[in-house]
């Protein structure tokens, strides 16, 4: 098995389209961020009170205007709460630090995530299109381990595109804002309606941690389809259409309450950091468990139609 992921890296980082992905990413990653501190976070440094003070007072008008549905209007609420706690105690925002941009660079896990089924729309469909699958099937390996090698070198790319935006964001930030502040704390609040400080590294990891789960599930429905159709094409479109239309499907069929079973509903776990889940009730201990028979139903189909099917000569 070894071996076999081996053989499959290698012929994933043989190909330029892989380091252009990889040169892709660090692209965005050097644009988003320096774009961000261009636009006047930098700027913030040595009066974060007073912008602090400004945007309290722009969230609070925007509440006594009434205009603001229940859920925004429970979210500003509790950022006033925040900001309140902050300036209490002295404690700066993330804007205009290292860990503001790190934070909003977080975002970019759709790339990784859009990198990633490019590459496992391929694994399988390419090789019946160029026929190489011939070759690897007249080996000793099984048809499982095959499949099964496949899928690890995929997820081992998608992981390594996570550790590059991860380490680059840090670095990149802390050039741009400076290395200070390192022990700022996470100013949030729990699901108790109270505030908390929390580890603002060990947060970030869960951000990032819980973004990666939606690039596994992604990639995963990706390689299914790469093996039902053989068609890169089609699983590399149909995936990535899913990823970018699966919220305007939520917003649909939101109303009705069997839509929180849906693999949409569940891909975003950061709802949970956050405090607001798709659905009132929903919990992480749910999605995990609907994330877990979805990845198990792709995987299956994956396995049959892989190992069952001829390959035609």
């Amino acid at each position: 098995m070894v071996n076999l992921v081996r053989n499959e890296n290698m012929k994933i980082y043989r190909r330029m389209r892989t380091w252009i992905l990889l040169g892709l990413m660090v692209a965005f990653v050097l644009f988003f961020n320096i774009i961000a501190w261009q636009e006047g976070s930098k700027a913030q440094d040595e009066n974060w009170q007073a912008a602090l003070i400004q945007e309290k007072q722009d969230l609070s008008e925007t509440v006594k205007q009434g205009k603001l549905g229940e859920e925004d209007e429970a979210y500003f609420k509790q950022q006033i709460a925040i900001m309140n706690y902050q300036l209490e105690r002295n404690i700066r925002s993330t804007e205009g630090t290292m860990w503001g941009g790190v934070n909003d660079s977080a975002e970019l896990a759709i790339v990784i995530t859009i990198f990633t089924i490019i590459i496992a729309g391929d694994m399988l469909a390419g090789e019946f299109s160029s026929g190489t699958i011939k070759l690897l099937l007249i080996r000793p390996a099984s048809r499982v381990k095959i499949l099964v090698s496949k899928y690890i070198s995929v997820l081992m790319f998608g992981l390594l595109l996570l550790l590059t935006l991860f380490v680059l964001s840090i670095v990149v930030n802390g050039i741009l804002f400076g290395f200070g502040h390192m022990d700022l704390p996470l100013v949030t609040m729990n699901a108790q309606g109270d505030i908390v400080e929390k580890s603002m590294i060990l947060d970030l990891w869960k951000t990032y941690l819980f973004n990666s789960v939606s690039t596994i599930m992604f990639v995963t429905m990706a390689f299914m389809i790469s093996s039902a159709f053989r068609s890169s094409t089609m699983a590399i479109g149909f995936s990535i259409g899913a990823l970018f239309g699966g919220h305007i499907i939520l917003e649909l069929l939101k109303r009705f309450d069997w839509s929180k079973y849906l693999l949409f509903a569940n891909t975003d776990l950061t709802q949970y950091l956050s405090g607001s889940p798709f659905k009132e009730g929903m919990t992480l201990s749910f999605s995990i468990g609907v994330l877990t028979v979805y990845f198990l139903l792709f995987n299956l189909t994956s396995w049959l139609l892989f190992t069952r099917r001829d390959v035609a000569a």
